[in-house]
């Protein structure tokens, strides 16, 4: 099984992760952004967004697959993916391979994940960079925001302003109710 967490930038996907890891010790977590990183340093990625990559998303599905059938055990999975035809691509292949996928989104304010950007360091050694992520995580919230209502049906939306440990709560009844084992 995959839990995918998804959200605009700062919404709180990984502080999620992180607060379902103790909860849920057998889960692995799975990061596709490295899968992103990996690829920026074989090819050039034109858009600047590796999820562009036809690979990237053939490759993180295939990843996802071969994590949860080579070990047996729920794959959570921390990642804003919020193109139709990306989030389709990637769940479809999930779901082909007979896998079950427990898809949240966690919605919340401009305002809110504005602040939540600017209280980050992404490269702290480097201010200019630094600045360059928080832009370019600014300038995808608008997107983000309005996938809200492009993403799959069976999509849970969540709402990201609630605490690490509630979002918890509602993530573990919700798969368990879906029948997951370990949880």
């Amino acid at each position: 099984m995959i839990v995918w967490v998804n959200g605009a930038f700062g919404s709180g996907k990984t502080t999620l992760v992180d607060e379902l890891r103790p909860r849920w010790p057998e889960a692995l977590v799975y990061d596709p952004e490295m899968v992103g990183y990996v690829l920026r340093e074989i090819v050039e990625v034109p858009t600047g967004d590796f999820q562009d990559l036809r690979l990237w998303r053939r490759e993180v599905a295939s990843l996802a697959v071969g994590l949860v059938e080579e070990y047996h055990r729920p794959v959570l999975v921390p990642m804003t993916l919020v193109n139709p035809a990306y989030a389709d691509e990637i769940f479809s292949a999930l779901k082909d391979a007979g896998i079950d996928v427990h898809h949240f989104f966690l919605k919340v304010p401009r305002e809110v994940l504005e602040k939540r950007i600017d209280g980050r360091s992404f490269t702290p050694d480097d201010p200019e960079q630094d600045e360059r992520v928080r832009r370019w995580c600014k300038d995808k919230i608008e997107p983000c925001i309005a996938a809200a209502d492009t993403l799959p049906t069976d999509t849970v939306v969540l709402d990201g302003e609630l605490t690490p440990q509630e979002l918890a709560d509602q993530v573990l009844v919700r798969v368990r109710a879906g029948g997951a084992s370990g949880a």
